[in-house]
This record gives C-alpha cells, sequence and structure tokens, in this order.
C-alpha cells in the first residue's frame, strides 16, 4: 500500500462512521475505498479488452450505443386481445421500438379461457391469447416484419410461437424476415417461476425441436430467451441470478450438441433476460460479469469458433420487487435508477416498470412514464455518448471480478449435483432435488430479515413512512372480458373445421410418441384453429404432467 492510502486509512478508522452495514443489496461486503491494488492481478487484454471483442466485458458491440441505442421494448398485456392492440399502438405512436407482449394466468399455464381452472383469471395478469384468431387480432394493422416482437411464456411458448408464424403467414410476411424472442426458458420455471406443463425431458425434447426449427427456418428470431429475471424475483441474490442463469444457458447448449447440432450454429439464438435491482453498481458488474463468463466458457468449453456465438446478448426489465405499494410514486425514481444501470452495464433492449405494477396492470398513464423514463436516459443524460463509462473503475472491475467468481463457484456446485456430467445433468439434478428452490429461498429469507431489522432500509416501508397517502388510480380488468373471451372461444369452435383439428391433433400425438421434429406439426395445428389447450392437452396425453417433489 502506498504512504497515502495508509494515511488516509488511519484518518477514515479514526472518523466516525454511520452504524449500517455497507455491503451489497446481495450481502456482498464493500470496502470504503478502492484503489489499483483492487484489481491486482486483472489483465486488461483478458479480462476487459474492448468492446465487439473478446472477453465482450465492456459490450458486444463495437460501436454500443453510438450506433445504435437499446431496443425500447415495454412489457405489455392486459385485457382482451383488442384492448391491448390499442395499447401497442399507442406505445409505437410514442416511441417505442418494439413489443414486448405479457399473457395471463391461463395462457402462460397452458389453458383456454373457457377451462373450468381459467375462471377468475381471464385477461387479469396479461392478456388472453387461445388460438391464432386471437393472435391475428393482437397484432392487427401492426406489420410482423417491421418490429421486434418478444414474448414472455415458457411451459406452452412453441404453442403461442407457432399461432404468432401462423398470424405472420396470414399477414403475407415471410417466417425467416421475423424477429424477436421466444422465452421458452423451462428450467428456470422448475427452478423459480413455477409455470411448467410437462415433466423436464418432454419439455427440453420441445426446446431441442425449437433450436433446430429456428435455426432452418426463422433464424433471426431467438428461441430461448435464458431468463435470470424470475429467479431473482423469487428472491435470489446477484450473485445467484448471475450462476443459475448461465448455467441454463450452458445446459441448453448441451442440449443443442446432444441433438448433434453444431454449437455455432444455434447459439446465436440463444439470448438472455435479466433483473436490473437497486443496488446500483452491484447490477452493472453482474451485467459485465455475464458476457465475460460466457465468451470464455462457450470458447473454451464448448467449442464454439463463432465470434457471434460468443456474444450474450440481453433483454432487461427492471426490478418488479424492488417497488413498493407505499408511496407509489418513489417507484418512478427506483425505476429510473435501475434503467440506468441497465443501460450503463450494456443491455441490448429494457423494459421500466410503471409506478402501479406492484397494484395491478399499468394504467396507460403510468406506462407513459415508464416509457420516457427510458427516453429521458437515451436523449438528456448523456450517458449513451460513451461506451462502457464505468470500465477502469477500480469499484466497477473489482466487484466484476466478485460477481464472476461466485458465479463459478456456483457452477462448480451444480456440476456436482450431476455427478459431473455436464451443466444439463447438474441443472436437472438440483431440480429434482429442490437445491435451487432452497438457495433461493435461504435468500430471501435472509433480506427479509435485514429488512425488518433495518439493516435495509426501504423508504416508505420501514423507514420515512407517510400517514397520510393520497389514492392510485389502478387499472382494473372487466368481468367482461372473461365473457367475451368465453364467447369467442364457443364462435370459434362453431365455425372451424372440426374433422381438420382432430386430424392435425391425432397426427401430433402420433408424432409425440417417436422422433420428429414437433414444431411443424403444432404449427399445422395452429392453422386449423386448434387452440392451445387442445393442443396442450393432445401433448400431455404423451407426456403426462409434472408434480414438483415437496421441500419445505
Amino acid at each position: 500500500m502506498t504512504e497515502s492510502y495508509e494515511h488516509w486509512r488511519k484518518e477514515y478508522e479514526a472518523a466516525r462512521k454511520r452504524e449500517v452495514d455497507f455491503d451489497t443489496i446481495s450481502g456482498e461486503e464493500i470496502e470504503p475505498l478502492y484503489t489499483p491494488e483492487s484489481v491486482a492481478g486483472t489483465d486488461y487484454e483478458n479480462d476487459i479488452g474492448t468492446p465487439g471483442h473478446f472477453p465482450f466485458t465492456r459490450g458486444v458491440y463495437t460501436s454500443m450505443y453510438r450506433g445504435r441505442l437499446w431496443t425500447i421494448r415495454q412489457f405489455s398485456g392486459f385485457g382482451n386481445v383488442h384492448d391491448t392492440n390499442e395499447r401497442y399502438k399507442f406505445l409505437l405512436e410514442q416511441g417505442q421500438t418494439g413489443l414486448s407482449v405479457a399473457f395471463d394466468m391461463p395462457t402462460l399455464m397452458g389453458r383456454d379461457s373457457d377451462d373450468p381452472r381459467s375462471e377468475g383469471e381471464v385477461g387479469h395478469c396479461g392478456v388472453a391469447v387461445d388460438s391464432v384468431q386471437d393472435m391475428e387480432h393482437l397484432f392487427a394493422g401492426i406489420q410482423l416484419d417491421g418490429i421486434s416482437t418478444s414474448m414472455t411464456i415458457s411451459g406452452p411458448a412453441v404453442i403461442l410461437f407457432a399461432f404468432y408464424l401462423v398470424a405472420a403467414e396470414r399477414q403475407g410476411i415471410p417466417w425467416k424476415t421475423l424477429e424477436g424472442t421466444l422465452q421458452t426458458d423451462i428450467l428456470k420455471e422448475y427452478i423459480a417461476q413455477k409455470e411448467w406443463v410437462f415433466p423436464p425431458e418432454p419439455h427440453l425434447r420441445l426446446i431441442g425441436d425449437l433450436i433446430e426449427f429456428c435455426a432452418n427456418e426463422v433464424p433471426k428470431y431467438h428461441p430461448i430467451s435464458v431468463s435470470g429475471y424470475h429467479i431473482r424475483e423469487a428472491g435470489s441474490t446477484a450473485a445467484q441470478e448471475l450462476a443459475f442463469t448461465l448455467a441454463d444457458g450452458f445446459a441448453y447448449v448441451e442440449l443443442g450438441k446432444e441433438r448433434g447440432l453444431n454449437v455455432d450454429d444455434f447459439a446465436t439464438g440463444l439470448s438472455f433476460f435479466f433483473d436490473a435491482h437497486i443496488d446500483f453498481f452491484e447490477e452493472i458488474a453482474k451485467f459485465r460479469a455475464a458476457r465475460r463468463i460466457w465468451a470464455r466458457w462457450l470458447r473454451d468449453r464448448y467449442g464454439a469458433t463463432q465470434v457471434k456465438s460468443l456474444m450474450l446478448k440481453f433483454h432487461t426489465q427492471t426490478a418488479g420487487v424492488s417497488l413498493t405499494a407505499q408511496q407509489p410514486y418513489n417507484n418512478v425514481v427506483r425505476t429510473a435508477i435501475e434503467a440506468l444501470a441497465a443501460v450503463l452495464g450494456g443491455t441490448q433492449s429494457l423494459h421500466t416498470n410503471a409506478l402501479d405494477e406492484v397494484l395491478a396492470l399499468p394504467s396507460q398513464e403510468a406506462a407513459e412514464i415508464a416509457l420516457r423514463t427510458q427516453q429521458v436516459i437515451a436523449h438528456e443524460t448523456g450517458v449513451s455518448n460513451v461506451i462502457d463509462p464505468l470500465g477502469g473503475s477500480y469499484f466497477v472491475e473489482s466487484l466484476t471480478n466478485t460477481m464472476e467468481e461466485r458465479a463459478e463457484e456456483y457452477f462448480r456446485k451444480i456440476e456436482r449435483l450431476g455427478e459431473e456430467k455436464g451443466m444439463l445433468r447438474g441443472v436437472l439434478a438440483g431440480i429434482e432435488q429442490g437445491w435451487f428452490q432452497q438457495e433461493i429461498a435461504d435468500a430471501a429469507y435472509r433480506y427479509q430479515r435485514m429488512v425488518e431489522k433495518k439493516r435495509k432500509v426501504i423508504v416508505g416501508v420501514n423507514e420515512f413512512v407517510a400517514t397520510h397517502e393520497r389514492e392510485l388510480e389502478i387499472l382494473r380488468i372487466s368481468k367482461e372480458v372473461e365473457t367475451e373471451q368465453r364467447r369467442a372461444l364457443a364462435t370459434l369452435r362453431d365455425e372451424r373445421d372440426e374433422a381438420a383439428v382432430g386430424a392435425s391433433l391425432d397426427a401430433l400425438r402420433s408424432a409425440a410418441r417417436g422422433s420428429d421434429n414437433l414444431v411443424p406439426f403444432i404449427v399445422d395445428a395452429a392453422r386449423t384453429a386448434a387452440t392451445e389447450g387442445e393442443i396442450i392437452g393432445a401433448l400431455r396425453d404423451v407426456f403426462g404432467e409434472y408434480r414438483e417433489a415437496p421441500r419445505f
């Protein structure tokens, strides 16, 4: 240490310090000051480098936002397809540059709106989509080859994607021109979100089929968005989100290789989806570490040789779990800070949460404020003028190294769970044993205890509490939405060719019992106006259902 540092350290130790925990939201201890010694051993070329070059720590593109700003992709969907279509057009008119579809709970679980288990949930947490007809109405007046579309759905993802493909087909749009992302990430469903349909192996078969199909038929579309967002929202730390998400990504790479695919033929179709939480520097470090880890593993372990295969591209959403029902206007500030972290961390697209999302789906006014938040960051702050402006910061580089180290520790644990037979077997073993769930639950419990003891201050919740709050007007979904959706389904079934529907579902069952790629059969069923629930039902007849082993 230098003499000046030692002198400062003595003064610091003698100074009065606040009685708080100086650590990240995830519990990583933070030093009061970072110096060149904090990053001793870091090799600039191999560990940091330049943007657009290995190891991509500073960004996946050479020019980053100087070449093109991130895609403003507001997550939206509510009520019926007509209501959501109007919201999409409003957001596009206001400057949004990409669409992201939020589906309701029945759709996410693979159930039609007239299924008894759907009662009371239709259109409430997103838009209800039961058939290709709904998908056509959802994008009515929106050219699908002129917009990038993301769909946040995993269990029934292939079915909704088939609806999308047929809707594009009916617009006269070639599939090879379609751009966007399908979530599809079933492993994180077992780990965190719990929206599965079948046991893991059949779901992985469907994902493998989708990877192959998109590589050949829809090459610009990302068939999998490996999602850490839901892992973080379930209560994980930043390091757990980073490690578990990348482990899932590695598992999908191994799945593709098991199918006999060359890694360079499908790796570019994998994208990622991360949470931007409130701990500003920890999030930036997490994003930078993610790119570096992915590049090294793809090159050194999986043998990727194309530069594009090494690029970890990701979408970010600000942290829903950080929003508070108390003093909801504070959420505008939280979201702005989280969005800034995502941008400084080099995201490719971004959704900013609305101030009222902790209470309901966003109102139009709240959605517009969230959109304007991104536009202010993009056009007024100057942060897009310099690529990776925090690169070289002793603190940020040290924290990036720490994030990488924590992730690698978790990778070793996961591989041991799978008896050293690869990341895919390790992830599956961790799911079956409830290991991931326990790790996340323990982290969530530790954080909640810190909040309860006021070791972590949440403004408006455990400190700075208001004595009176004015009521916020929120979006409420009418019961008529479910009634209308059921009526539309009944009409669809009356007017379609039932023999064609039955034949397509029989063909799908037969294919599921064999080894054919199932995506073309699902697309054929979509063309006949088979519903989501019917297609899922045909597959369930072959694959069965999954019941999670109790852990707690």
